[in-house]
């Protein structure tokens, strides 16, 4: 065809634009009873340095805007990248924080350089701001108010996510990861993005229903890959496959989140069918209520805990999963309890890692072969424990940065614990060395190349304590050793019944 044809074509509008999609991220799990807000200057990932290109960037990782932008171009989409941005869970997002990055992803869509046919908004639906209970159903909120009512906004959501009947009003389509571990951000980022096409370039009509359980499903049970959901997510994979399902969603929620909508959730997105929606909504969260008698905590004490994996000579390594203290989770970091009864006890063979930036400090100061003497965790608050003595040997500084290539919970692939300092406890032995990894930034555990890079090899250790809840799971259950879960204080301490609930609906479930 003649270029003459070819403007004549795209002027009558028989040549269509190729469509013009949003990309934005705003993600932040938030602990409402850890006593540290998450201050602005903390939201320092996925945050791109000028001038670098944004789509290429994003691309090159695991998470759910890596498969917005990999699906999205199967479909022909042109992108607009706006803003990304990503907190480590803590306490609730200042005042600030939450301002300044919502109002820089609205301005940067009503700036778009041409007209945008839908926004694909990543978040985290736990987020709790100073002002806002349900911080991420205000962001939506103030994107469908910035893009009229017409603009089709898919948002894509973790699985413990509180869901809001609001956020589901503002949204087009919502769904969440389905997996805990979460080792499916990147496909459920694709099938954001294939919804997205079916919505412009195929004129579908989604409706979407939410359905609430009245429980809170216990973090402690939010392992899909085992009894009792992982009958319920296997439903919601077998729905998506019926092509009048747009997106079957279960979400366990989020146990520490003090707010109205706290609990386990699910969302179905229908083309067109409301009656359809409702009713599969309805049968799924009475698969969610039906597993109540399966949900009863009876973990070890600390002391307990360590004396079992002492005992323990045939599965090794033995996990020590410090539930109280699940840096994933919005905790601390710097709990002691596990350390303490470890020293106590005089275990050999462990691992501990502790958030501890003066210590670190110190260990720099005394140089690799240091003769190492200090208190050592315990320092955010009285919640966490109280700082315990560690002596030993500086083994190991490192900068604390380090890669996985493969795909984790979260879909990270680049980590930085800061700068850090092994230190070789006393008590030690050649076989069996007992270790103390302080880090100068709080780390999940959801990498053992958080050891590796620091000369730890966790297949040759006898306990190994992990800050965490289920996450850890991808990348330690393929040690084939033993896990045993903690019942240990913190902000993340895994029975409901510690903490004061003031927003919360008082008759759930598993609230006390």
């Amino acid at each position: 065809m003649r270029l003459p044809a070819l403007l004549l074509l795209a002027a009558s509008g028989l040549l269509a634009q190729r469509p013009y999609i949003a990309i934005a991220g705003f993600q932040h799990e938030s602990n409402s009873f850890h006593s540290v807000p998450t201050p602005l200057a903390e939201f320092n990932r996925r945050v791109i340095p000028p001038g670098a290109d944004l789509i290429a960037t994003w691309a090159d990782n695991n998470d759910e805007i890596a498969g917005y932008i990999e699906e999205g171009r199967k479909h022909g989409f042109d992108f607009y990248p706006t803003v990304a941005r990503m907190a480590m869970p803590a306490g609730p997002v200042t005042r600030e924080a939450f301002e300044t990055i919502t109002k820089e992803i609205v301005d940067k869509l009503k700036a778009a350089p041409r007209k945008l046919d839908g926004v694909l908004l990543a978040l985290h639906g736990a987020m709790v701001s100073q002002d806002y209970l349900h911080a991420d159903a205000e962001i939506v909120r103030r994107v469908r108010e910035a893009m009229g009512p017409q603009m089709p906004i898919i948002v894509t959501h973790d699985f413990h996510a509180n869901i809001s009947p609001e956020i589901v009003q503002y949204s087009t389509v919502l769904l969440n990861y389905k997996e805990v571990p979460h080792i499916d951000q990147k496909e459920r980022g694709r099938k954001a993005a294939e919804i997205m096409s079916r919505i412009v370039k195929d004129g579908v009509k989604p409706v979407q229903v939410l359905v609430k359980p009245a429980m809170i499903y216990n973090l402690r049970f939010q392992h899909t890959f085992a009894e009792p959901l992982k009958p319920i997510v296997d439903e919601t994979k077998k729905l998506e496959k019926d092509p009048e399902i747009l997106a079957a969603s279960v979400a366990g929620g989020y146990q520490w989140g003090d707010v109205p909508a706290v609990g386990a959730s699910v969302v179905i997105a229908v083309n067109g069918n409301r009656d359809r929606a409702e009713r599969e909504a309805k049968r799924l969260s009475n698969m969610l209520w039906d597993t109540r008698d399966r949900l009863k905590l009876n973990l070890p004490t600390p002391a307990t805990a360590v004396k079992m994996a002492m005992e323990e000579t045939k599965t090794l390594p033995v996990t020590l999963v410090e539930m109280g203290d699940n840096i994933g989770g919005g905790s601390a970091g710097d709990s002691t309890f596990m350390l303490a009864e470890l020293l106590k006890q005089k275990a050999t063979g462990w691992v501990s890692v502790i958030y501890d930036p003066a210590e670190v400090e110190r260990a720099v100061k005394l140089g690799i072969g240091g003769a190492f003497d200090a208190m050592v965790g315990g320092k955010t608050d009285k919640v966490h424990g109280a700082p315990v003595r560690v002596r030993g040997t500086v083994k190991v500084l490192h900068d604390g940065v380090f890669m996985d290539t493969a795909i984790r919970h979260g879909g990270q692939k680049y980590y930085d614990q800061g700068l850090s300092a092994v230190i070789e406890v006393e008590g030690s032995t050649r076989d069996l060395p007992n270790y103390v990894l302080l880090t100068s930034k709080r780390m999940v555990p959801f990498s053992l190349h958080q050891l590796y890079s620091v000369g730890i090899v966790p297949e040759r250790q006898k306990i190994l304590v992990v800050k965490a809840a289920v996450a850890f799971r991808a990348a330690y259950e393929p040690l084939n050793g033993r896990i045993i879960e903690v019942d240990t204080g913190g902000s993340t301490a895994v029975n409901p019944a510690q903490f004061n609930f003031k927003n919360a609906p008082k008759d759930l479930f598993g609230i006390k």
